[in-house]
């Protein structure tokens, strides 16, 4: 077993493999992807995911996330 996969879980993000540490809360890993959590929306495996519970939401090995940027404009 590899040191990635003893020390990280894996995900789906976007149709893309993913890792992240055991733990980590939805709003802290898209800081990691870079992304601003407040310009985004979340499919969490399969249910659009409401904002208020994204503090509550630890991520677990085998999630799918959809990750959709909000973008202004007209």
């Amino acid at each position: 077993m590899s040191e990635l996969s003893s020390s990280t879980i894996a995900l789906q993000v976007n149709g893309e493999a993913r890792h992240c540490a055991p733990g980590t809360q939805l709003p802290d890993f898209l800081t990691q992807l870079g992304l601003n959590p407040r310009l985004v929306a979340v499919e969490y495996n399969g249910e659009i995911l409401h904002r208020q519970f994204w503090e509550r939401t630890t991520l677990q090995g085998g999630d799918r996330l959809e990750i959709v940027t909000i973008v202004g404009g007209g």
